[in-house]
């Protein structure tokens, strides 16, 4: 298949509605398991350092375990590696990208000609929310006007979501079934000390990275399981919150949407 009038396929893993790996995004896997530095991968893809780091988040968040682990450090340091699971996510990639070629340049050769390229489609989801987090239900509350539903998302960290209980009837709620958590990153609220007086969504992390604005700073907060938040802080707010930092992030349960499969 190298004619230029020839069909290609673009291969993506996804489990359900959310995009999960593409082909950036396992160069940027393989870049990193060579390279031992997501800002070296970011320059060998002629990526910017925001799109890596944005990149290493998402397949972090969305994945039942991490696929890169990195340290705290931004631009100028921090060491990365790929895990396991890293690895097996991009040799099933690389597997499925043969069988998939193999089975394309099969059905290229047979195609009718009535049957054009609108055959293929590439499916997914893609939201202005910077923070997408996959869990499963544990709880749901009292089934009033609004319901609370509570998503855990690995080694003890949960998230809970007040949503109306249509909602919750029309996405098919239920204990065990997988969901993800939509956040804003100006809906996350970061603060140096606990808030007194235990309350849901109160997350303890450490600032891996920040970037400043001229009225804004974007801050990423490392959590458990190899998951982040990214947060939208006023630019005054946000000078004791250099990488390394530990924070607590304080999401209030209204603004946490939900989405399934």
């Amino acid at each position: 298949m190298s004619g230029a009038g020839d069909l290609s396929a673009s291969l993506i893993l996804r489990r359900g509605a959310l995009a999960r790996v593409g082909l950036e995004r396992v160069a940027l896997i393989e870049a990193v398991a060579e390279l031992g530095s997501i800002s070296a991968a970011a320059k060998r893809l002629d990526l910017s350092y925001k799109g890596a780091w944005d990149a290493v988040q998402a397949l972090n968040n969305l994945f039942d375990a991490p696929l890169i682990a990195a340290g705290a450090g931004g631009r100028s340091g921090g060491g990365a590696q790929v895990t396991p699971r890293g690895y097996a996510v991009v040799r099933a990639f690389r597997d499925m990208e043969r069988e998939v070629g193999a089975a394309l340049a099969r059905l290229e050769a047979g195609l009718a000609s009535e049957v054009g390229e609108d055959l293929f489609w590439s499916l997914g989801l893609r939201t202005s929310a910077r923070n997408a987090l996959r869990g499963t239900v544990v709880a749901l509350g009292p089934s009033g006007v609004t319901v609370e539903v509570r998503l855990a998302l690995g080694d003890g960290l949960s998230i809970v979501s007040v949503i109306t209980r249509r909602s919750a009837e029309e996405l098919g709620l239920a204990v065990g079934r997988p969901a993800v958590a939509l956040i804003k990153s100006s809906f996350v609220r970061l603060t140096l000390d606990a808030p007194a007086g235990a309350a849901d969504n109160v997350l303890a992390g450490q600032v891996l990275d920040r970037e400043d604005g001229e009225a804004a700073s974007e801050v990423v907060v490392a959590l458990a399981e190899g998951k982040t938040l990214v947060a939208t802080v006023p630019s005054v707010l946000a000078a004791g919150l250099a990488p390394g930092a530990r924070v607590h992030a304080v999401i209030a349960p209204s603004d946490v949407i939900l989405a399934v499969d």
